[in-house]
């Protein structure tokens, strides 16, 4: 999966795998990148519009971190091993 950085205070690089609808985001660490995500589920659509929010630490946060009226995760998210991705 190949990295795009970003210009964001929360958010360092995104990722995206169309054909397993996989969204990596990589944080910021202390000095450089930092602790990386992958959300599920996520269609082309939505990885473009995060792509060209002006604020990608709100649009995580309202559209990809959201849950669901009964508290459901609407995209299930696993943390990756900082050296798994590189």
């Amino acid at each position: 999966m190949n990295f795009t950085e970003v210009k964001s205070s929360q958010v360092h690089s995104i990722g995206y795998d169309p054909e397993t609808k996989t969204l990596a985001v990589r944080f910021h660490g202390k000095d450089g990148p930092g602790s990386l995500y992958e959300y599920s589920g996520i269609g082309p659509e939505k990885y473009a519009d995060f792509m060209k929010a002006e604020s990608k630490g709100k649009f995580l946060g309202k559209y990809i971190k959201a849950k669901d009226d009964k508290g459901n995760l609407l995209h299930p998210f696993k943390k990756i091993a900082e050296k798994e991705r590189e």
